[in-house]
């Protein structure tokens, strides 16, 4: 199934603040939301657009849902911004 186009996901401010939040360390859906003036519904529909573009993973651990970056998921932006520099 292919995912859909990280570009898209990434033009969203609060989808980069997410990213940049998580670059730092892996966290929670209410850890991440005490950074953004948006509900925490409105963080998790955003983290769910995240997982599927594969720019983010998340992992149970009992109750909670932990997200962190997916650095493969960034292999197609990466390239295709590679393009410019060589």
């Amino acid at each position: 199934m292919a995912h859909p186009d990280p570009f898209s996901a990434i033009a969203d401010p609060n989808r980069r603040f997410l990213l940049e939040e998580l670059r730092r360390a892996p966290r929670t859906v209410n850890e991440l939301s005490e950074g953004l003036p948006i509900s925490r519904p409105a963080v998790s529909q955003h983290l769910k657009a995240l997982l599927d573009c594969n720019l983010v993973s998340v992992k149970s651990e009992g109750t909670r849902r932990i997200y962190a970056i997916n650095a493969k998921g960034f292999d197609k932006l990466n390239l295709w911004l590679d393009q410019f520099w060589s």
